[in-house]
């Protein structure tokens, strides 16, 4: 069991890491959870703390977005650009970007995030490398520089796509870069704002992760639902001088908060790190 362990560690872990006290495992059992793919990684060892079934491929829906919000980052996020009309051309969830319109990508993947605006996803992606499909190259590369081996990414919003899947353990290492991110780390704990379009209308933007107001020490990070994922959610933490990472996907509507809450309050509620 102990080597198992270390393995888990080694897989996720950069070489150069050093696993220290704040990554030990928790005394208390985990909690039953229902949903069908889970994982917990303490954030500055990169320890595996809990898992269930979290190298199963599945759809991971909008989650996916914290790895296209990396791949935007890693341009020049100032730049500004112009919204088309096939930057529109996506449902469900749409932030109401319109064709003309003028913004910095640093800007909308404020929206991104909060929002989950599949319209922002699409109108970035053009925008980083010319097409979606262009920029799922980009994505595939990025989570493969990240050890992210059981992942292809076809979109940038996470609609379902034959060919499109990932792991739980996968998204742990993606939302594990993605909050290393100062300015994604500000992003994701963001309960709510103001967004303000270029042609000067404004719209308050809800951060869809609920966890976020029931765990007083949340941080972040992303949700997503298709019917193919069922609900999903990227949760993190910081208490005690930890920091944990629940990814939680699989779930349904009157579970997945409960499933991620029970996972994260099991991994930070225990004595401080020393």
């Amino acid at each position: 069991m102990r080597f198992f362990l270390l393995s888990l560690v080694l897989a996720i872990v950069p070489a150069s890491a050093n696993p220290t006290i704040v990554g030990t495992i928790p005394r208390k059992a985990p909690p039953s959870i229902s949903a069908k793919r889970a994982i917990v990684v303490d954030y500055m060892s990169g320890r595996v703390l809990y898992e269930k079934n979290s190298r199963e491929r599945c759809h991971v829906a909008s989650t996916q977005k914290l790895l296209t919000a990396l791949c935007v980052f890693d341009t020049n996020v100032n730049q500004s650009f112009t919204i088309t009309k096939s930057d529109t051309w996506v449902e469900p969830t749409k932030l109401g970007i319109l064709p003309g319109e003028v913004y910095t990508r640093r800007k909308l993947v404020g929206a991104l995030l909060v929002k989950s605006g599949n319209d922002v996803a699409r109108a970035l992606a053009r925008s980083v490398a010319g097409s979606e499909s262009k920029f799922s190259d980009v994505m595939n590369r990025k989570a493969r520089s990240l050890g992210m081996k059981e992942s292809n990414f076809l979109n940038p919003h996470g609609l379902t796509a034959t060919g499109q899947y990932s792991t739980a353990r996968d998204m742990a290492i993606c939302a594990r870069e993605a909050f290393k991110n100062p300015a994604i780390r500000g992003i994701i704990k963001t309960k709510g704002y103001n967004f303000r379009f270029s042609n000067g209308r404004t719209k308050y933007l809800k951060n869809t992760n609920r966890v976020l107001k029931s765990v007083n020490y949340c941080n972040g990070m992303k949700t997503g639902t298709t019917r193919a994922s069922g609900r999903c959610l990227i949760s993190s933490g910081t208490l005690n001088g930890r920091t944990a990472i629940v990814v939680v996907l699989g779930a349904t509507s009157s579970t997945i908060w409960r499933d991620s809450e029970r996972l994260l309050r099991w991994s930070l509620e225990r004595p401080a790190a020393r």
